[in-house]
C-alpha cells in the first residue's frame, strides 16, 4: 500500500468549494486533475457546447455506456506515468469512481460541504459556462449529481471539510489536512 502513489480525491456538491480546495492542495502537494474538465473536453470534442444541461446529458450517457466509473477511467489515462508526489483529483461523483482510482492509487477521499444557500450564491458569482442561473436549475442539478452516487461518496469520505466561511477559513482547513496527510505519509515510510 505504501509504495503506490497517493491521491487526494476531492468530492462535494456543486459550489461547495471542491475546486478551490483541490487547486490549493495541488499547488502544495502535486498535480491536479479536474474530472469536470475531462467531461468538458469530451463535450467539445463531440462539438457540444459545455452548458449545464448538455454536460448533464453527456455525463449520464457516458456512465450508462461505460459504467459508473467511466470518467474516473478517462482521468486515469491522464495520470499514466505519474512520477512521485501526490495527485489531487477534483470532482469524484461516486464510490465507484473512488474504487476505480484505488486500483492504482492510495486514495484519501475528502468531502467538502457547504449549505445549499451558500453553494447557490457561489455558483451565481463564479460564472462558469456550465453553471445554473436559477434556484430550480440548482435543485435539478443537485438531484442529478446525487443520482450519480455523490451523496454516498460524501457520506463515506475519509475527511470532511465544512466550507461555510471565508476563503482563509478553507485554506486553514486545507493546511490542517495536508499536515495530517504528510504525517500519515511519513509513518508509511518508517
Amino acid at each position: 500500500m505504501g509504495n503506490r502513489p497517493k491521491m487526494l480525491l476531492v468530492t462535494g456538491m456543486p459550489g461547495s468549494g471542491k475546486t478551490t480546495l483541490a487547486e490549493y492542495l495541488g499547488r502544495e502537494l502535486g498535480e491536479v486533475i479536474n474530472m469536470g474538465d475531462t467531461l468538458r473536453e469530451l463535450a467539445l470534442s463531440m462539438g457540444m457546447e459545455p452548458t449545464a444541461s448538455s454536460l448533464g446529458r453527456l455525463a449520464r450517457m457516458v456512465r450508462r455506456r461505460e459504467g459508473k466509473a467511466a470518467l474516473a477511467r478517462r482521468c486515469m489515462e491522464k495520470l499514466k506515468g505519474l512520477e512521485g508526489g501526490v495527485v489531487v483529483v477534483d470532482g469524484a461523483r461516486s464510490l465507484e469512481e473512488a474504487e476505480a482510482f484505488r486500483e492504482a492509487f492510495e486514495v484519501i477521499l475528502i468531502a467538502v460541504h457547504a449549505s445549499p444557500k451558500t453553494r447557490f450564491e457561489r455558483i451565481l458569482r463564479r460564472g462558469r459556462s456550465d453553471d445554473i442561473l436559477t434556484w430550480n436549475e440548482f435543485v435539478k442539478r443537485d438531484r442529478r449529481e446525487l443520482g450519480f452516487g455523490l451523496g454516498s461518496a460524501i457520506a463515506l469520505a475519509d475527511h470532511m471539510i465544512i466550507n461555510e466561511g471565508s476563503l482563509e477559513d478553507l485554506m486553514r482547513s486545507a493546511d490542517k489536512l495536508m499536515e495530517e496527510v504528510r504525517r500519515i505519509d511519513s509513518r508509511d515510510r518508517d
